[in-house]
């Protein structure tokens, strides 16, 4: 997804029949639903509520049951903030979203789903009783709620190499979701980087396709064996496709390559998501060749549907079909050429009215077939119906104990340890001895949870600052050290001298997403970063670098008077897995998902293209004792 709006297993749900008239009664009051009526069920009613009929049988009798104005209704995603309970019964909305930064108040797990439980109540309101989808970007941890377990952004991940480990980050990311009643997350970002300059890199897993393919098990994760287990929710992968290709790294540009490169470098993780049986796919902002993906019928319907034999139903990105023909405001015939191309639900967040208009307009005309509009609905029921929310709609409050529970960021803080990646140890300065030591802290992004969480943390671009409970860099290496080791801390590096038996300086990038994310003109370190390094290196002790950043940065011209370089990427909430690997506690095992560019103008750089890089990719030190 892509902007801020400011800018059938029991328990998965609280056992909640829809189907019991006492539920319904209560649909207008409250958030408790009675004991009585979580158990009972009609004798008798429309076959689509029979929770024993195959999930296909019920789809087709409910389609036969719906009107043109219910099937336009579920193709609709409107933001929580443009939309009320009473539209959503009104118009019979099928989704609702929040995004980057939309949150109930106050930002806590259980208004999110008090929250969640009114959109669904005022769903349930209406005649053929179809719950709401609700979905998130949860890129990194449900990472739009204070508290929430921040992992490490994609781009550490990949360097991980662990399958294994990322499987379990969307499983515990699941846990966290479900909790609070959402049933979608935006996530897994499975484009292919070919280009450092592009503000969403840190996103990717990789620059080869092999990685983020291998990656889309993240997929099994967050979906779990069954779509209707307790914890498991809808993943999405996206977004296709291309996005990591466009000329210059120009967020939502135009990818010009040939079909087969297409094919070779940014189709594979898709094919693997698809594989996976992934329930929903993201359409990106971006171009092939000069055409808007979300108009691109033969991206969507033949390559992704047909030939990769997608079941699940497809989604724009936020008001993605008003880019179709380049100019700001959907038209009737943007409208009917996105759905014709393949999408089934439309990211319309505050103009979801007028959208509602206009596709029953097009229909009416027959520019938009029934049939296109049937299969769109078909997919998207068919989710639902394997999600459960038709038998158990309404938020598992048991599951709210898991948001940022000690499991979650103990395993949180393994994924940090294992995606530092050691790029130079000259001398053996690391692991710093955790006793009898003297190590002076230094840099902006040592001691602040927004700057080492990034983008997407709280608010849509992220920011600095105690955004969200956590353990910072700083922290983490005070709680590693023994009692005989003095850590002292100066943000800009002033107070050092040369008793100090090493400097670590904490810098890189601050909090970004996409648009303000690009960076066409370089990618240094800022002055500020470089002068407290400075300050550290004058007072002639060893300088171990930590960089906190989105993407490999341009610092082949200060790395020289460095004694080590650790890529930290953005690590979450879990900064003492920085600390563990400083100190030994754990070995550097992680490997460059990005090759690392010798100079800003090599850009684009990327595995096997022949460029000499300053670290290639796949480059990673590790301790000899």
């Amino acid at each position: 997804m892509s902007r801020s709006p400011s800018r059938s297993l029991p328990g998965r749900r609280a056992k909640t029949a829809v189907l019991a008239a006492a539920l319904l009664a209560f649909a207008g009051a409250g958030t408790a639903v009675p004991a009585a009526a979580q158990t009972a069920r009609p004798a008798h009613g429309p076959a689509y509520l029979d929770a024993r009929r195959p999930v296909r049988e019920r789809v087709e009798d409910l389609l036969s049951r719906m009107t043109l104005d219910e099937k336009i209704g579920q193709m609709t995603q409107a933001e929580r903030g443009s939309v009320t309970a009473d539209d959503v019964t009104r118009y019979r909305i099928g989704s609702v979203l929040s995004g980057g930064g939309s949150t109930p108040t106050p930002n806590t797990a259980e208004a999110w789903a008090d929250m969640y439980d009114g959109f669904q109540r005022a769903a349930l309101a209406t005649p053929r009783r179809i719950p709401v989808i609700y979905g998130v970007d949860a890129v990194h941890g449900h990472n739009n709620v204070v508290g929430a377990t921040i992992f490490p952004h994609n781009i550490g991940l990949g360097a991980t190499r662990d399958p294994g480990l990322v499987r379990e980050i969307g499983r515990a990311t699941a846990e966290e979701v479900a909790a609070t009643g959402v049933d979608w997350t935006f996530a897994p970002c499975l484009c292919v980087a070919r280009d450092d300059r592009w503000g969403r890199t840190y996103e990717s897993f990789g620059e080869v396709p092999e990685l983020p393919a291998a990656m889309s098990v993240i997929v099994d994760g967050f979906q779990g064996r069954r779509l209707d287990g307790r914890t498991s929710i809808l993943a999405t992968a996206k977004h296709y496709v291309g996005d990591g290709g466009t000329e210059g790294g120009d967020d939502q540009g135009d990818t010009k390559i040939s079909e087969a490169e297409l094919r070779r470098i940014h189709l594979p993780p898709f094919r693997a998501a698809v594989r996976r049986g992934v329930g929903s796919v993201m359409v990106s902002f971006s171009s092939w060749n000069g055409v808007k993906v979300h108009g691109h019928r033969y991206l969507i319907t033949d390559v992704l549907k047909k030939e990769l034999g997608f079941t699940g139903f497809v989604v724009s990105d936020w008001n993605g079909i008003d880019q179709i023909d380049g100019r700001p405001g959907f038209t009737a015939q943007e409208v009917a050429t996105a759905i014709n191309a393949g999408i089934d639900m439309v990211m319309v967040p505050q103009d979801w009215r007028r959208f509602i208009d206009t596709l029953r307009g097009e229909v009416r005309a027959g520019h938009v077939p029934m049939a296109r509009i049937d299969d769109a609905n078909r997919r998207i029921l068919t989710k639902k119906f394997e999600l459960g929310l038709f038998e158990r709609p309404y938020a598992d409050r048991g599951l709210l104990r898991t948001v940022g529970s000690p499991r979650h960021r103990a395993l949180a803080r393994r994924a940090v340890a294992e995606s530092q990646v050691l790029l130079k140890n000259d001398g053996g300065v690391l692991p710093l001895a955790r006793d009898r030591n003297k190590i002076f802290v230094a840099g902006r992004a040592a001691d602040d949870i927004g700057i080492q969480s990034g983008g997407w943390t709280i608010t849509w671009q992220g920011s600095p600052g105690d955004v969200t409970p956590g353990t910072t860099i700083l922290q983490g290496i005070r709680q590693t050290v023994g009692r005989s080791t003095t850590v002292d801390y100066s943000r800009d590096g002033t107070g050092i001298d040369g008793s100090y038996k090493a400097a670590i300086a904490v810098v890189g990038e601050l909090p970004y997403a996409e648009g303000e994310g690009d960076r066409p003109d370089g990618l240094g370190l800022d002055p500020e970063d470089l002068a407290t390094i400075e300050r550290l290196r004058a007072a002639g002790v060893p300088v171990i670098v930590v960089l906190v950043s989105g993407r490999p940065l341009d610092i082949a011209a200060q790395l020289p008077d460095w004694d080590a370089l650790v890529a930290s990427w953005l690590p979450g909430t879990e900064g003492r897995g920085v600390a563990d690997v400083l100190f030994g506690v754990a070995k550097p095992t992680g490997r460059l998902p990005m090759t690392w560019m010798r100079s800003f103008d090599q850009q684009p750089i990327n595995h096997g293209d022949g460029k000499k890089p300053l670290f290639p990719y796949g480059y990673g030190l590790t301790y000899r004792r």
